[in-house]
């Protein structure tokens, strides 16, 4: 029982609703959907600005849509004290000329649920990333853009299982990407210090629900994958930061790089501040900008 309590806590789908939209930030765009290769239909928005280049932005898991981070219907499992707008960083990009792609992961805001029922935490949601490139690839209006990938946590896991797995490096229109607060699902669980028994019980309810063992699976081998220049940001302030995991991540990164530490501003509400470089990327855009001006001009 406890297990299929955490379980669900951890990875059930549906506990992302959408709560913005574009036209609160006078954002011109169109509602866009595309399927995945197992047929799992994904929403998103098309934020239009230049038809030269795109950013795709991958979002977080499990508490996260493509609208952002909302305290809306959490209960007592409030991730963050406040709300987390991604359009944000979809304001500044789209003022600096670029198109901006956001989607919902599956099990997310509006897409569907996947035919394995949970959040994976990479490995189906790999599949999406690749939607949204080919999406982008084939759209008549930008298929000769460059792309560049805004990437968060989970959202980082899944691009870089793509590399890994599906052939994403082989997309030549995809020239850089901004990995944000790498973590994996096991790490995330040490972070959180759950008693063994606990994690054994999990593990085994979500083994049993999805086929997939979760404590041993990891986008963490798919590094050395990566084919384009990778900016990686992690908050130093982030309670579940564990630092050598981080280092080790950039150092396997084999193409150009850069790492920037951050120090987001703790909230004094909030018991991890994992979520405050979230908000902080959303309020903080120079170094944003000057990575993918860098590359896609």
């Amino acid at each position: 029982m406890l297990g299929k309590i955490m379980g669900n806590m951890l990875v059930k789908p549906g506990q992302a609703p959408l709560f913005d939209n574009p036209k609160n930030y006078n954002l011109v765009h169109e509602n866009v959907s595309f399927t995945a290769q197992d047929g799992t239909k994904l929403s998103g928005w098309l934020i239009k600005g230049n038809s030269d280049k795109v950013i795709i932005q991958s979002h977080f898991g499990t508490f996260c849509c493509r609208a952002g981070y909302t305290n809306k219907g959490k209960g007592l499992m409030k991730s963050y004290p406040e709300d987390i707008h991604f359009l944000n960083q979809a304001k500044y990009l789209n003022e600096a000329g670029y198109t901006v792609l956001m989607y919902d992961f599956r099990g997310h805001g509006e897409s569907d649920t996947g035919p394995k029922e949970m959040i994976t935490w990479g490995p189906e949601e790999a599949q999406d990333v690749v939607s949204a490139v080919d999406y982008i690839s084939n759209h008549p209006d930008y298929s000769s853009a460059n792309i560049g990938l805004l990437s968060i946590c989970m959202g980082q896991g899944a691009t870089i299982q793509a590399f890994g797995t599906l052939g994403l490096g082989d997309y030549k229109n995809i020239k850089t990407m901004i990995s944000v607060q790498p973590l994996d699902y096991p790490h995330f669980l040490d972070a959180m210090k759950l008693p063994g028994f606990i994690r054994r019980s999990a593990d085994k309810y979500l083994e049993n629900k999805t086929g997939i063992d979760y404590e041993h699976s990891s986008w963490r081998p798919y590094v050395k994958e990566i084919t384009v220049p990778t900016l990686v940001i992690q908050n130093r302030n982030d309670g579940y930061l564990d630092e050598e995991f981080v280092n080790e991540v950039f150092e396997d990164i084999p193409t150009e790089k850069e790492m920037l530490w951050i120090e987001a501003p703790k909230h004094k509400s909030s018991t991890t501040n994992r979520l405050a470089a979230y908000d902080w990327i959303g309020k903080n855009p120079e170094p944003v900008l000057d990575w993918f001006n860098k590359y896609l001009q």
